[in-house]
């Protein structure tokens, strides 16, 4: 595992260099904005008072999808906008922050050993030269829990550099996919890790331009 570089200053954001046809949706500011626009390309040349009941439609799920976010505390959001192969695509990707206030005279790279040793899927990976830890796991559905259809999800848990009681949550999931251990949702499983390997923290004075298709969020 490469040692993790000195920075300059501290990070205050991120960046994911996303796949075709994915979007953004900020969860604390400029959420009705970028929903706006994903509205907007969704039904670009479509005649308005044909698309009404379908984009109405549209939005209140994808506002669904934003409050369920916000409850897990989510910074942002992002989801498949566009077919893939000529299919809907059953995704989203969440990333949050977690504070772990008990971890601020902890070692970050053997937190996440400690946390990989439980046992229960989860390994150390590196991640922009340090360690951070992935989970993988299917779950069934429980209606009684709110939980409508079996998912399989992947978690990458990595500490905020230089604040040890700080670490994000990157959550995939394959939520309404047929089959959680079928052909399609491995495939989305390995897109996702392969997104997971642009990550990279970003600081105000890093002077890098901007990557094609780069998502940047704040961790302030």
């Amino acid at each position: 595992m490469n040692a993790p570089q000195e920075a300059s200053a501290p990070p205050t954001s991120y960046s994911l260099v996303l796949p075709p046809g994915w979007r953004q949706i900020p969860l604390r500011h400029g959420t009705e904005s970028a929903l706006k626009r994903i509205l907007d390309q969704a039904f670009e040349n479509l005649p308005r008072d044909e698309v009404f009941t379908y984009r109405r439609g549209l939005e209140g799920n994808l506002w669904q999808r934003v409050r369920e976010a916000r409850k897990a505390d989510g910074l942002d959001l992002y989801l498949p906008v566009e077919l893939m192969h000529g299919i809907s695509v059953p995704a989203s990707i969440l990333v949050s922050e977690t504070r772990m206030p008990s971890a601020e005279d902890v070692d970050p790279a053997e937190l996440a050993l400690f946390m990989a040793s439980s046992g229960d899927g989860r390994e150390v990976v590196d991640l922009d030269g340090a360690a951070a830890v992935r989970a993988e796991r299917t779950e069934q559905a429980d209606p009684d829990r709110g939980v409508q259809f079996p998912s399989r999800r992947v978690d990458y848990q990595v500490p905020v550099p230089g604040q040890p009681s700080r670490w994000l949550t990157v959550a995939f999931s394959t939520v309404g996919a047929e089959d959680v251990d079928g052909e399609l949702s491995l495939l989305l499983v390995d897109l996702f890790d392969a997104v997971m390997t642009t990550f990279r923290w970003r600081s105000d004075d890093n002077t890098q331009s901007p990557r094609r298709d780069q998502s940047t969020r704040g961790t302030r």
